[in-house]
């Protein structure tokens, strides 16, 4: 029975998963980005959030399906965004903005506590014409409270389409 030192130890781990063909990324793809495989990049094109049997991320996440080429999210923006809000797990939509019109807008400013906080830091840093996953972790969203068709402490994921920037 031969004895290796630590050092040696962790080099035949690394090795041996190098050899394996492991991937590291692959491994610790985020949530956000694992939603945004299934998302179209078409901005004419409804989203529809796909279910997970993954856990629930534990802090926000975003990832960009489309990224946007016009002017920058910042807070104190007033921005228009075209959205569709579902649920992590069954990935049910509870609210969309295209329910209402292909055309419909919802318009905010950004830090001004007009939503709830994962949304706007989840717009924050888009540039018009993106589209990008936020994956909101409840205490993001809206807690321990019951809001309308949303219970409490669910996770929530929108796919956000950035239309306007303003100010």
């Amino acid at each position: 029975m031969s004895r290796r030192t630590v050092p040696g130890a962790i080099l035949a781990l690394t090795l041996a998963l190098s050899a394996c063909g492991g991937n590291e990324d692959a491994a610790t793809s985020s949530v956000a980005e694992q939603v945004a495989e299934e998302i179209p990049a078409d901005l004419t094109e409804v989203p529809d959030v796909p279910e997970s049997d993954a856990p629930a991320p534990t802090e926000l996440e975003v990832q960009d399906v489309v990224v946007g080429d016009g002017e920058k999210a910042v807070e104190g923006s007033s921005v228009a965004v075209k959205y569709v809000g579902a649920f992590y797990e069954s990935g049910e939509e509870f609210d969309s903005s295209w329910s209402r019109g292909a055309d419909e807008t919802l318009p905010v400013t950004l830090g001004a506590g007009q939503v709830i906080e994962g949304f706007d830091q989840g717009i924050t840093g888009m540039q018009v014409g993106g589209r990008r996953v936020v994956v909101i972790p409840s205490e993001l969203g809206y807690g321990d409270q019951d809001r309308g068709p949303i219970p409490a402490g669910s996770t929530l994921v929108f796919v956000i389409d950035l239309v306007e920037v303003t100010g």
